[in-house]
């Protein structure tokens, strides 16, 4: 059985190249000491068979190294963009 793959919620910020996508991801946590809210983004190439388009919200998931930076895969589409 394989280990648990990590599932992420982001939007797409770039899809310019053939089936693949840049996903922004946002995470956003109370800092250590001040507990202001502190928001970091990761952008991450994911392998896209969907054909989701530039501000999509979609569902990627965590999938063995596909090229030299795509990690992840698309998995649905959840928000088309108006």
């Amino acid at each position: 059985m394989r280990g648990r793959r990590k599932l992420r919620t982001g939007v797409v910020v770039g899809d310019r190249m053939q089936k693949t996508v840049t996903v922004s991801l946002v995470r956003q946590f109370a800092h250590r000491l001040y507990g202001k809210r502190v928001v970091r983004t990761k952008r991450v190439h994911a392998h896209d068979e969907h054909g989701a388009k530039l501000g999509d919200r979609v569902r990627i998931v965590e999938t063995r190294p596909l090229s030299k930076t795509k990690r992840w895969r698309v998995v649905e589409i959840l928000d088309r963009a108006r």
